[in-house]
This record gives structure tokens, sequence and C-alpha cells, in this order.
């Protein structure tokens, strides 16, 4: 097949795919395929809710057609799947996305057709799990009747500097002639360049561990603010002390939530754990980033308690619930643990985050957000993500939520160092 006749279908328009589909829009004609009808009507009304594209973006991809039917990428030949890759409630990979949409695949693609995965899975699901989907249900072979490839998504929701276009793809396919077209295909819109790694596997291990070498970093850091909290010590001085070396990395503690980070590292400890190994190291920086919500909590009721203040019905705002700031993404956010652990003390706790979407954010974790703060009114803030709205706020307004007697908790370093009452 020649790039000129590459007929693009993206399977999935959230984050990932509709970034994707905008910049192959733009010279070429593209389907963005998403069984969300909610979903489709929105774009079909040029906005893209998650922000990750802006309204102007969307039209100037002129080549772009949005569709929930599946029968309308039919006459496709290019097809990639960008759906999500969440875990379960035992921290095990979820792929009933990735089966569904191939499932789905199944039925549509024909002989000379390629299939190219983006989602985060762990090395050997896609020839693994993906592609004897396709081949049952549609009777065809791979490498014989059709092809597949491996292109891992480097999108960081929010990032308006590190965009799909600016950021060096990693690609892949199942023969090399495959590898080059899906290379090609992708250096046709990157403009940083690709790197074609020399077989799937390959390709889907180094997405895997790109999440997992950040989380590891992040915990590490959180650990380091347990201890200086412990001495008394202002972590983020300490960091910013050790940073003035070269070759000192630039992490901060924090609440690790999101869809790759708090996720990605339990795709790789289950292979390797099918495999006959038990990771040590990686699952040990996941216990200490997931316990942060409740570690965080425990922190606000020690400093609530130190004040005088009656634990027992405290009210308590927390400023920002989604996973990062400037972001409307709530996915995994690790700020619902810190709200039902404050809650177990009997606290009552009220949300505000004008960037989260109220509707999803009650259907998910049944939390009402409130588009109104009241001011004199809580025994303890949380300025728990870092939104821009909320440094503009500064800290007379943010403390003027607050009794005359009150804890601000800075738990994201919103504010200049002497400016909270506790900082994580």
């Amino acid at each position: 097949m020649k790039l000129s006749e590459a007929k693009i279908a993206i399977i999935g328009l959230g984050y990932v795919g509709l970034p994707l589909a905008v910049a192959f829009g733009k010279t070429r004609q593209v389907i963005g395929l998403d069984i969300n009808e909610k979903r489709i009507r929105e774009l079909h009304e040029g906005h893209d809710a998650t922000l990750e594209v802006s309204d102007e973006e969307l039209r100037s991809a002129t080549g772009l057609t949005f569709t929930a039917d599946v029968e309308a990428v039919a006459d496709c030949n290019v097809y990639i799947v960008t759906v999500p890759t969440p875990i379960d409630d035992n921290n095990a990979p979820d792929l009933t996305p990735l089966r569904s949409s191939s499932a789905m695949l199944a039925g549509v693609v024909q002989p000379g057709d390629v299939v190219v995965y983006e989602s985060t899975v762990y090395p050997g699901a896609t020839e693994e799990v993906c592609i004897p989907i396709i081949e049952k249900g549609s009777g065809l072979k791979v490498n014989k009747d059709f092809y597949a490839g491996y292109s891992p998504e480097r999108i960081n929701p929010g990032d308006k500097e590190n965009t799909l276009t600016k950021i060096k793809k990693i690609t892949s396919g199942s023969t090399p002639e495959v590898a080059k077209f899906v290379n090609d295909l992708y250096g046709s819109i990157i403009t940083a360049g690709t790197h074609l790694a020399s077989s799937i596997k390959v390709a889907e291990a180094a997405k895997v561990i790109e999440n997992t070498q950040r989380d590891l970093n992040i915990a590490i850091i959180n650990e380091f603010a347990k201890i200086f909290n412990m001495l008394d010590i202002d972590t983020q001085e300490v960091l910013d002390a050790a940073g003035t070396k070269w070759n000192f990395l630039p992490f901060k503690p924090g609440l690790v939530g999101g869809h790759c980070i708090s996720v990605d590292p339990y795709y790789l400890t289950y292979k390797a754990k099918e495999i006959g190994y038990q990771p040590e190291v990686i699952l040990a920086g996941r216990r200490i980033n997931d316990g942060m919500g409740q570690y965080t909590a425990t922190q606000l009721v020690k400093a609530v308690s130190k004040e005088k203040i009656h634990i027992d019905e405290a009210r308590v705002l927390v400023l920002g619930f989604t996973f990062k700031g400037d972001c409307p993404d709530v996915r995994n956010t690790k700020i619902i643990d810190m709200i039902k652990e404050l809650e177990s003390f009997n606290m009552r706790v009220d949300v505000h985050d004008s960037w989260a979407d109220s509707k999803e954010v009650y259907q998910e974790y049944g939390i009402e957000l409130l588009s109104e703060i009241q001011e004199d009114t809580y025994d303890a803030i949380v300025l728990a993500v870092d939104h821009s709205d909320f440094k503009e706020w500064g800290e007379s307004k943010i403390r003027s939520y607050g009794k005359q007697k009150h804890v601000l908790y800075d738990v994201k370093y919103v504010l200049p160092v002497g400016q909270s009452d506790l900082r994580l």
C-alpha cells in the first residue's frame, strides 16, 4: 500500500484518538469512530470537551469526519486503535476495550488492510490477544491477509507545549515492510520524527516503562516528603537545594493519578508475574504512591487537631478534583482517596473544581461539586490541584473561605513558601 492510498479510520476519539485524527485530517481524508454517540454529537458541533483540541483546530481538519456507525469505516484500509486500557479493582489489566475493538474490526478488515494499536499494553498483548481476535472473527491470517503495527501514544493531557506532532513517535510493524509503512505514515504528521523499533514487543515494552520510570521517581520523592515532614523540614526547600546539582532530577511529591502513571506499571508487573518473575521495586513504588491520598488526609487531620479544632464534623474545602492541573480529566484521580479518608474521620468535605465536569464527577464518584464557595465557612482548606485559577486567587482569597481559625494545606505547592500552614 502506498501512503497516498491509505484510508484511515481512528477507533476511539478520547484524549489520544482525537488529536491523532485531527493531525491526519489536516492533510487527508480520515474517519473518526467512537461508540459514544454523545461524544460524536459534541464533535459534530465543533467542540472537544477534553480540551485537548481547540475549536479552531477541529475546524482546520477539513478531511476529518465523525461517526458512531461501524459500517461507515468498512471502506478504510488502515485502522488505528486508540481505546483506553484501564485496570480492574485488583490492579490487573482490563483489556475489555481492546478486545471489543478487535472483535469489531474483525467484521470490517479486508485483505491487505493494516491495523495499528496505540493503546498502552504489556509486551506481547498485541500479538497474543488482539490479533488472534481479528483472525478468529474475520477468517484472515496476519501477515498473509492483513497486517499489524504498534505505535504507542505519548499524549500528555493538558500539555499545550508537548503536543502530538512535537513528540517523537515510536513505530513498529508485524513485518519489516509493514513497519516501514507504519513509520512513514506517522512520519507524515510527526514533525519531531519517529523511532522505528525492531518489533511490536519492543515498542510495547518501551511505552510501558516510560511511565513506570516516572512513577518510581515520584515515589522516591514522596518517601522523601514523608521523612522530611517527620523531621520538620520543608520538602520543596530541600528539592530546590538538591536541584542545584546538574544531574538531580526535578520531580515533586504529590498524588499520582490519571490514566498513565498510576496504571501502566501494573501492566508490566502483571506480565512479569505471568512469566514467573516477582517484581519488587515497581510494586514498592506503586504502594507508596497509591497510599498518598490517605497520607495527606492524615496529615491534615493532625494539623487540624493541633489547632484545637474539633475534628468531628469539621468542614473541609478541597480545591481541585482532576488528576492534574489545568486539565478536565478526572480518571483515576487520587483526590477521591483523600476525601474518603477525611470523611472516615466524620469530617464534612466540599469540593470545588471549575475544570471538572460536574455530571461526570457525580456519575463516577458520587460527589457533587460546588459551583460557588461561601466565605468564612471552613475549618480546613486543601489546595489539592495546581490549577492556574487557584494560583491567580492567591493566599488572601483562598483563606477568605476559611473561618477565623483554619488550616490551609498546600498539597501541590501552589503558593509560595510561608503562605500555607501545611505543605506535603
